[in-house]
């Protein structure tokens, strides 16, 4: 028996992909996935400007509605048959994290702190998409991968604390919900997408929480669009279309490739593409301390991009 225990130890181990299509197939899900982190930067900029004319309810769940007639016509023209029992119920959940949980609490939160600020506190979304995967997924991250994620949300928070941002607050706890929907619809999505394809899964989510939204958020939401600015339509087209729609494309599909919680740790650079935006497009300052904090949570990424995850069999 002792003969064989290092045998067995080597068994429950994963190993770094080798050959080069498992090495093509990690980039890929890579690339796909910074392509969803850079759809969704864009975000709570483009959130704290729709917030000024839309309520937060117009404007986190109203985004839905239009996104859903877009999944609407892509599931027509696909001609995709209606998913099974056990991918609705998967759905569902994805559609309450995705679709409505992160969208009203962050564009509640938008409606009372500035986009920067957000921006720190959604940084925190890898560790929970992480953790959401263990529950969801199966997946076991390495200690170097722990390792890596506590250190580049580590320097989040001190950023966070430096800048000003520690005293806790309201908004902050909406931030917070927002993470934990967001972290849930993400590792279910992204496990879902694996046999469904990530379109579909964001398209399907998207059509259940129609009925859901279109009585109560119809009328209100064409009334305050009536009244808002143009700057208003352009942020409630981005948040619409990008956002709730086309950015999951890419962000599934990746995870689907790289696994859930490797791809979600390019989420780090999210809360500085974000306050990048928010310094071009909203003048919020953009200060040496988040060029600094950057440089650590990209390489700390970086690290924690090679740190192999175990799948639970």
């Amino acid at each position: 028996m002792s003969a064989q225990l290092p045998i067995e130890k080597q068994a429950v181990q994963t190993e770094q992909p080798t050959t080069p299509e498992q090495l093509h197939t990690e980039k890929m899900g890579l690339l796909y996935g910074f392509i969803g982190v850079l759809s969704f930067s864009l975000t709570l900029p483009a959130t704290k400007v729709v917030v000024t004319a839309l309520s937060p309810l117009s404007a986190g769940l109203g985004r839905a509605l239009i996104a859903a007639v877009l999944a609407a016509l892509v599931l027509l023209i696909k001609r995709v048959s209606f998913p099974t029992w056990q991918e609705t119920k998967k759905l569902f959940l994805v559609s309450a994290g995705v679709v409505a949980g992160f969208p009203f609490f962050s564009s509640w939160a938008m409606e009372r702190v500035p986009a920067t600020h957000g921006a720190v506190i959604i940084a925190l979304l890898p560790l929970a998409t992480a953790g959401a995967a263990i529950f969801f997924s199966g997946e076991r991250p390495t200690r170097k991968y722990w390792i890596s994620s506590v250190i580049a949300c580590v320097t989040i928070i001190a950023y966070a604390i430096s800048s000003g941002f520690g005293a806790l607050q309201w908004a902050d706890l909406a931030l917070l919900g927002a993470v934990i929907s967001a972290a849930i619809g993400y590792a279910v999505g992204g496990e879902l997408s694996k046999t469904m394809g990530g379109w579909q899964v964001i398209s399907w989510s998207l059509i259940f929480a129609f009925p859901f939204l279109i009585v109560p958020l119809a009328g209100p939401l064409l009334a305050e669009l009536k009244l808002a600015t143009w700057p208003v339509w352009i942020g409630f087209g981005y948040i619409s279309v990008i956002s709730m729609f086309l950015g999951f494309f890419a962000w599934y599909h990746g995870l689907a490739l790289g696994g859930v919680s490797k791809v979600s740790q390019i989420q780090y650079l999210q809360p500085f593409l974000s306050i990048i935006a928010a310094w071009l497009l909203l003048s919020e300052p953009l200060t040496l301390g988040a060029v600094l904090s950057a440089v650590i949570v990209v390489f700390a990424v970086a690290k924690g991009r090679k740190a192999s995850v175990q799948q639970k069999t």
